[in-house]
């Protein structure tokens, strides 16, 4: 698949962007601050339906993939935490069975390897199951359960991976050097919006702060998963005040959001937006270096494996976080983000179309109908004269949130599947 072609698929969502690249699905609990009554229930229907959906889902991938590699069964409870079984495992494909029994305190699970998360399934909540696959090489990592009496359980792989070979194999690459160049556009798109947000901030200008604010989220958003891969950098891009830990500084974006549209200033703001423009400056240095590694293909870069699990983990992201108000509880602005990792997901699939033609054609078309669904919901909310181009959040009724619930289950069933057919 080419360049120019991602680049059409992109117009055709309303976004000029060019490529396509996103690593494991979105970490990270947030209980937002300001969603009214309606958008929590609406948020915790989603949020079932979400994990339910998605446990169904990774299952029907891993049985397309049952008869190869390894499976590892984790269960998650209150008063254990994580425990895994078998916690060593051969090289190659492995498939984490997971379940939360009674852990009210725990809603998601981390592979983790070198300070990176390869692998993660969100909104575990207790009587849920999930699946997710992942394709290793030997070494040590860990299984991160955050909330969990034992948070971290040493997990290690053995020997070394099959390497694939072939054109399927061929394909993959060219889908990761694909989002390798998508990440590099977002990320470098991104620099422009935050630069003139802090000069907006320190001139004074609350509309033009208010107006590059809203410029600057989409280009996060659709690499979100990516930049939640660098776990010390994306908190202090993009935490939300739920999810601040005492004395812990707040930082990032939404500090300024809160100070924009509640408190209606641009007072004090400037160091919080000198480091924002630093620390998405670094965020272009790290992703740089992925790209770099993945054009090289020498293992340390983009893993086709992690190209699908961030497919389906930005729309679990929007469930859990911008169908319910969450995520821009100040600006509103939320379907402007949902839009944003609705489009990075199927920029993530559609790279991934020529490999899975070829491993599961019946998968495609199915996908790609359901993605056309969801955006033409979505399309009817677009609002040209409000702040970001969509309806504010607070206008959303809850038989809206409940269509837009639907069609993004709708999508996310089928796209779960892909990675365990990837991993194969």
């Amino acid at each position: 698949m080419t360049r120019a072609r991602l680049s059409r698929r992109a117009t055709a969502l309303g976004a000029a962007v060019l490529a396509t690249a996103v690593l494991s699905t979105a970490c990270g609990t947030s209980t937002g601050a300001g969603a009214s009554s309606a958008a929590t229930s609406a948020g915790s229907s989603a949020g079932s339906s979400a994990g339910g959906a998605a446990g169904s889902s990774a299952g029907a991938a891993s049985s397309a993939a049952a008869g190869s590699g390894s499976r590892v069964t984790v269960t998650i409870t209150d008063a254990q935490g994580c425990a895994v079984s078998p916690d060593t495992v051969p090289a190659g494909q492995v498939t984490f069975d997971l379940r939360n029994v009674d852990a009210t305190g725990v809603t998601e699970l981390e592979l983790v390897a070198a300070q990176r998360i390869l692998g993660e399934r969100e909104n575990l909540t207790p009587g849920f199951d999930s699946t997710f696959s992942v394709r290793v090489d030997g070494g040590a990592y860990q299984i991160y359960c955050p909330g969990a009496a034992t948070e971290r359980v040493p997990f290690t792989v053995t020997g070394k991976a099959a390497e694939s070979t072939g054109d399927i194999a061929e394909l993959l690459q060219q889908a990761a050097v694909e989002y390798a160049g998508y990440v590099d556009d977002q990320v470098s798109f991104l620099q422009v919006p935050v630069r003139q947000l802090a000069d907006a901030v320190k001139a004074g200008d609350l509309a033009a702060a208010r107006a590059a604010y809203a410029r600057a989220r989409p280009f996060y958003e659709r690499i979100e998963p990516v930049a939640e891969s660098f776990p010390d950098l994306d908190p202090a891009i993009d935490l939300r005040v739920g999810d601040v830990e005492a004395g812990t500084e707040w930082t990032g974006f939404h500090p300024i959001e809160q100070a924009l549209f509640v408190k209606k200033t641009t007072k004090g703001l400037g160091p919080l937006a000198d480091k924002l423009v630093a620390d998405v400056k670094k965020l272009q240095t790290l992703t740089g270096q992925l790209s770099t590694a993945t054009k090289a293909d020498d293992g340390k870069g983009y893993a086709p494996f992690e190209i699908a699990n961030g497919a389906s983990g930005l729309l679990e992201e929007v469930l859990k976080s911008k169908i319910t108000g969450e995520e821009e509880a100040y600006s509103r602005i939320d379907l402007l983000d949902f839009e944003a990792n609705v489009e990075g997901s199927q920029q993530a699939f559609a790279t991934l179309e020529p490999a899975l033609n070829r491993i599961d054609p019946t998968l495609v078309p199915q996908i790609t109908q359901r993605f056309q669904a969801l955006t033409t919901v979505l399309d009817t909310y677009r609002d040209p004269k409000a702040l970001g181009g969509w309806t504010p959040y607070q206008d959303l009724s809850s038989a809206d949130k409940k269509k837009l619930t639907d069609a993004l289950l709708a999508v996310q069933e089928p796209l779960s599947a892909i990675a365990g057919k990837i991993t194969a």
